[in-house]
């Protein structure tokens, strides 16, 4: 029953209420008791049992806030102190509320001792999820910092392998309905994992796996550096689309906080890797010519550029071949544009085979390729040119029931016999040449002089 807005002002209005009731009833218990009624019935006696039942009242709400207000107190305080770390790590992300400076003293074992550990059972909890908030905000920061889809892979892995405290893992993702191994650590033979047929299935059924091992069993294909107790596969899905998977695998059981947490750190992933794809995809797309599927002529002069700056740098070879297409208006005329398409990507696949594969092979106009031989002299040069020149002049393009042949004539020159002050003075050499191979009759290969 509330009298006012303060408990122990109640308490103490009803203990010393109390205590007058004891005072006033006192002479009467005493005078059943045999005490003669002249002494107990009388003004001053009654004066005395009601101040003796005052003081009583008065001593008890002095022990009850010394002994459980200062309890009360105390809990004030470290709800405070909560509090202000909570207000901390919105603006650090930084919590650190340790059992000696947040938890309440268990001292008794009552309703006191019970709010206690549940305060200190609340601490652990409001703990882990903060911690676990930090870290997901730290690591959702880390994987929108990268769009290269190994490096993202890489620091993913990094950051979910401490947080979780695993000891081994992986992380794989479906390129054209095959699982590819991204990146991995603590495990032997990685390679394995991309044909394991438990990792394939948690794929496919798009639920995470989570296997607790004997101590005389091995998981097919997960050969790590120790052996697990424990294994997590857990899938990587965007918008309900499977990407890949991560597996995780400790010597020790994983914490609870690591299976309630993973779909997070998950869903993070995996709007991550897919701007990653979306990003390599775009990229491609910039790059590469949509016909020939070689490089575009912005992304080829560009990588011409590196190519230059590294010849000059460390003093190393560069070849380069400016090769056209003879006679391309006529194939055009008489065939159609459809088919000069076709010689179009004939030639440029043709090229591309006949190259290294760190070699640069870019489409320069409609019927002009630039080919960049790196770390080539110019009689290396001149030898893949003329390897080039021979497999299109051998090979023949079909077009219905109709055989096509086709030549191409290529100038070339190379860094540094042929001195450059840019990447642009290779290319009006090579263009030099090739005007020159058009006017001695086509179908030839001229070095630039």
């Amino acid at each position: 029953m509330r009298i006012t807005k303060k408990v122990f002002t109640d308490l103490a209005i009803w203990m010393m209420g109390f205590g007058m009731l004891v005072g006033v009833a006192f002479p009467f218990i005493i005078i059943l008791m045999g005490v003669p009624a002249e002494i107990t019935l009388n003004v001053l006696f009654f004066a005395m049992c009601i101040t003796a039942g005052l003081i009583v009242g008065v001593v008890n709400i002095v022990l009850a806030k010394k002994v459980v207000g200062k309890r009360l107190k105390k809990l004030t305080d470290r709800m405070c102190h909560v509090e202000n770390h909570i207000n901390t790590v919105l603006k650090t992300d930084d919590f650190n509320c340790t059992p000696e400076n947040c938890y309440i003293d268990v001292d008794s074992e009552d309703v006191l001792g019970d709010n206690a550990k549940a305060f200190n059972s609340l601490v652990d909890t409001l703990s882990v999820s903060l911690k676990t908030e930090i870290a997901i905000r730290r690591y959702t920061e880390m994987l929108t910092s990268h769009l290269n889809i190994n490096d993202l892979a890489n620091r993913a892995l990094q950051q979910l392998v401490s947080i979780s405290k695993a000891n081994a893992g992986a992380i794989l993702i479906d390129m054209s309905g095959a699982l590819n191994l991204l990146t991995s650590t603590g495990i032997v033979m990685p390679e394995t994992l991309t044909d394991n047929p438990f990792i394939n299935d948690v794929l496919r059924n798009e639920k995470r796996a989570n296997i607790k091992l004997p101590a005389d069993i091995n998981l097919d294909g997960v050969i790590a550096e120790f052996r697990p107790k424990e294994v997590i596969v857990e899938p990587i899905k965007y918008k309900q689309v499977p990407l890949g998977v991560i597996l995780l695998s400790s010597v020790e059981e994983f914490p609870a906080e690591t299976h309630s947490s993973l779909d997070l750190f998950s869903q993070s992933l995996a709007l991550a890797l897919n701007n990653a794809l979306t990003h390599d995809q775009t990229q491609k797309l910039a790059a590469i010519d949509p016909l020939t599927n070689i490089y575009n002529r912005r992304f080829g002069l560009i990588r011409l550029h590196e190519e230059y700056i590294r010849a000059v740098r460390h003093q190393s070879g560069l070849g380069v071949m400016m090769i056209d297409i003879d006679d391309f208006k006529i194939i055009n005329d008489t065939f159609g544009h459809c088919v000069g398409d076709k010689v179009v990507y004939h030639i440029a696949k043709v090229i591309r085979s006949a190259i290294r594969e760190g070699d640069i092979v870019m489409r320069y106009g409609g019927e002009e390729f630039i080919c960049v031989i790196t770390g080539a002299s110019l009689e290396d040069t001149n030898k893949v040119a003329e390897k080039i020149h021979r497999m299109v002049k051998d090979s023949v393009i079909k077009h219905g029931h109709q055989t096509i042949k086709s030549t191409i004539s290529i100038g070339l020159t190379s860094y540094p016999e042929h001195d450059a002050s840019n990447e642009q003075d290779l290319i009006e050499y090579a263009d030099k040449a090739l005007y020159t191979a058009k006017d001695m009759g086509k179908d030839k290969v001229i070095t630039y002089n």
